[in-house]
């Protein structure tokens, strides 16, 4: 098996509260590591980023308060905030894994919940 450092991105819609941040949060991040077949071990680093109007729980916290599908104990995580940027949608929460993943494996980034439209391309039947 050959692996390489590769970026996966996702994104999810998300209502501001405790609830719906840990929920939609661990669903996203849940549905790229099956789509990829990631493990703990393969991940280097998660940054997220959310638009202003979600400030109740960092996504980071989020995640590792819900119950996501494999241990994120020693994964390095980070949050911050989407520059404010006239017409971008809100109640957002950005994902980006840094990860080690076999290279015949084709990458699947995740947009969900309202996010579809940030990236078309990706979102496509």
């Amino acid at each position: 098996m050959n692996k390489q450092v590769t970026a996966i991105r996702g994104a999810t819609g998300c209502a501001n509260k405790s609830e719906e941040v840990i929920k939609n949060v661990c669903d996203l991040f849940n549905q790229i590591v099956k789509a990829n077949q990631l493990t703990t071990e393969d991940i280097i680093s998660i940054q997220f980023t959310v638009t202003k109007d979600i400030n109740v729980m960092n996504p980071a916290a989020a995640l590792r308060k819900g119950n996501p599908c494999i241990d994120v104990t020693p994964v390095a995580l980070f949050c911050m905030q989407e520059p404010e940027i006239i017409n971008s949608p809100e109640f957002m929460i950005r994902i980006m894994i840094t990860t080690y993943m076999d290279s015949s494996i084709a990458k699947t980034n995740v947009y969900i919940n309202g996010a579809e439209k940030l990236r078309p391309d990706y979102c496509k039947k």
